[in-house]
């Protein structure tokens, strides 16, 4: 089965640099990503699309569904919790330690990266068996992490802060 995995379009808090857990809309920057990449994949099939429960990526399905396909939400595909975090810059943290699949650190009451990953690879072990040729996925920039952890294999050093989408990019896997 193909995956095309996507992330939403822009929104103020990745405008800003700061940690967010507020169920945050598209800007207008993030719906003209969202319009340009809908364009871009008219030669795209998927069968159905699966999305987080944020209104951001929400948004940005309803944008791609070129298809009129079939939106479900799933809440394993919600982006990381800052927890504490949210409404900080991101310069709080060490970005690449906040990253880290082997850090120890703990950042207030962000969600623990281990613990993260085991959410979307559960996501992803779900949909190994279900009836469906290609598969459209809209997600976060974090999601887009786990699933490059998901297909590709921890590295060595358990950094992921460059192994994610950016706004609005697609990506292809293949879910065997």
């Amino acid at each position: 089965m193909k995956i095309y995995l996507t992330r939403h379009g822009q929104v103020n808090h990745n405008l800003y640099g700061v940690y967010c857990n507020a169920n945050e809309d598209l800007n207008e920057t993030g719906i003209e990503q969202a319009f340009a990449l809908k364009d871009k994949m008219i030669n795209i099939d998927y069968d159905i699309t699966y999305c987080s429960p944020l209104i951001r990526a929400k948004h940005t399905a309803e944008i791609l569904n070129t298809k009129n396909k079939q939106i479900i939400t799933i809440s394993e595909l919600a982006e990381r919790n800052p927890g504490s975090l949210s409404g900080q810059s991101l310069k709080v943290t060490n970005r690449e330690e906040y990253w880290n699949y082997y850090s120890k650190i703990r950042y207030g009451t962000a969600e623990n990266i281990v613990t993260f990953f085991d959410r979307v690879f559960n996501f992803i072990n779900s949909i190994k068996d279900v009836n469906y040729n290609n598969i459209l996925i809209v997600g976060h920039s974090g999601i887009s992490k786990a699933f490059y952890a998901y297909f590709n294999g921890i590295p060595k050093d358990g950094l992921f802060l460059d192994k994610g989408l950016k706004n609005c990019e697609i990506k292809e896997y293949i879910l065997k």
